[in-house]
């Protein structure tokens, strides 16, 4: 049962910090002042690196997805863990055993 708590735990707690950082991710890109885009852009700019607005925008977007579904693909693995002695819920649902 305590390896059960902890997996629980922590899969909840890696995919809500997973959505919270891809949902800022998304608004960096969609937001072009936003504080996170202006300090990408500060730091690519110190290394001289010179990266077009479009360009930035797609591939924040597309990092902020993907963490997103890393995030929600941990939350389902998470969820279908069971500890010992722990059923499938659909096994003692009544709809199941109902024929009629």
């Amino acid at each position: 049962m305590r390896l059960y708590k902890t997996i629980t735990v922590f899969s909840t707690l890696i995919a809500v910090v997973s959505v919270v950082l891809g949902f800022i991710l998304i608004d960096a890109a969609t937001i072009q002042f936003s504080f996170l885009r202006q300090v990408i852009n500060g730091a690519l700019a110190a290394v001289g690196l010179g990266v077009a607005p479009a360009v930035l925008s797609a591939t924040l977007a597309f990092v902020g997805i993907s963490i997103i579904a890393f995030g929600a693909g941990v939350y389902v693995l998470g969820t279908r863990f069971r500890a010992r002695g722990m059923g499938n819920s659909q096994e003692d649902s009544d709809e199941l055993s109902d024929n009629g």
